[in-house]
């Protein structure tokens, strides 16, 4: 019951991101968007870690700066950076959906990582991930509200923070989630500043109430609130945090439905079902182990 609240109030967080994006690209150019927002958020977030608690938390060290910028160049710049790119190009709905197919990506980066063979139930959960947003988009692609340019640039983004989460894992940090978090934020700001300055659409970006309320939903409820709950999920149990991952596609299509007017298909709801079989395949293991492991506990 300890995750019941936070753990929906998570999904619904973070399933908005698509949404609010969606809203702020219609006022300033995707780049012009997410630039800004690791700007704000990284700043924010080193002020508030060294401004108001000064000698609480360390400055990195001379090696933790190249990790810094591996993991801020793969997680920020590469992944958010092309999540909105794609969200100019996709439906909102889709990019909620690849957002939570994450796991799974990260499952197969893994594995290579670690040269560990992927087990059918492994194998049989990312097709069936893949499948089920190739279904959902499908429709969209004949209704232009997605492209095959879109869904690529969604690709790459979902390939760039699977790589980045399995390398974030390999590094010894010995430094706070907040420092870490903060500095890859910032960073990963300056390393997509050039693109944005020399690619992105200045003359018909209009930074008005609806591109600062975008801005103000991504940075807070999403980048603070959401991953605060998250870690919170995790800490109490991470086998079931992940769970809470299967609601996301469906807060993404209800936000997109409402607030968008996106369409809502048999396609959506099959595709949807196939990513959550995938999802559950992809945990199966680590399910069972649990449950065996509560059985024991129960009878000693």
């Amino acid at each position: 019951m300890r995750q019941l609240l936070p753990g929906i109030l998570f999904a619904a967080l973070w399933a908005s991101a698509s949404v609010a994006t969606k809203f702020g690209v219609r006022s300033a150019d995707p780049l012009i968007l997410a630039n800004i927002r690791f700007m704000i958020a990284g700043s924010l977030m080193i002020g508030y870690t060294y401004l108001l608690y000064p000698g609480k938390y360390p400055l990195p060290k001379k090696n933790n700066w190249k990790p810094l910028a591996i993991f801020a160049l793969l997680n920020t710049t590469i992944y958010l950076g092309a999540f909105v790119l794609a969200i100019k190009k996709v439906s909102a709905g889709i990019g909620s959906l690849s957002t939570a197919t994450s796991p799974l990506f990260i499952m197969l980066f893994s594995a290579l990582w670690m040269k560990r063979r992927l087990k059918w139930f492994e194998v049989a959960g990312i097709i069936l991930g893949l499948t089920g947003v190739l279904i959902v988009s499908w429709p969209l692609l004949k209704g232009s509200h997605a492209s095959v340019e879109g869904l690529f640039i969604l690709l790459v983004a979902m390939i760039s923070v699977s790589v980045a989460t399995v390398y974030y894992t390999s590094v010894d940090w010995r430094l706070p989630n907040i420092v870490i978090n903060g500095w890859q934020v910032l960073i990963g700001g300056l390393f997509l500043l050039p693109f944005t300055i020399f690619a992105a659409d200045f003359n018909n970006a209009t930074l008005d109430l609806n591109f600062w309320l975008s801005v103000f939903w991504l940075i807070i409820p999403v980048s603070v609130v959401a991953l605060q709950l998250w870690f919170y999920l995790v800490k109490i149990d991470a086998v079931q945090a992940s769970l809470w991952l299967f609601l996301c596609p469906i807060f993404g299509f209800v936000y997109a439905y409402i607030l968008l007017k996106e369409p809502i298909t048999w396609y959506t709801w099959i595709g949807t079902a196939a990513v959550i079989s995938g999802l559950y395949l992809a945990q199966k293991e680590k399910l069972s182990g649990k449950a065996r492991r509560q059985q024991k506990e129960q009878k000693t």
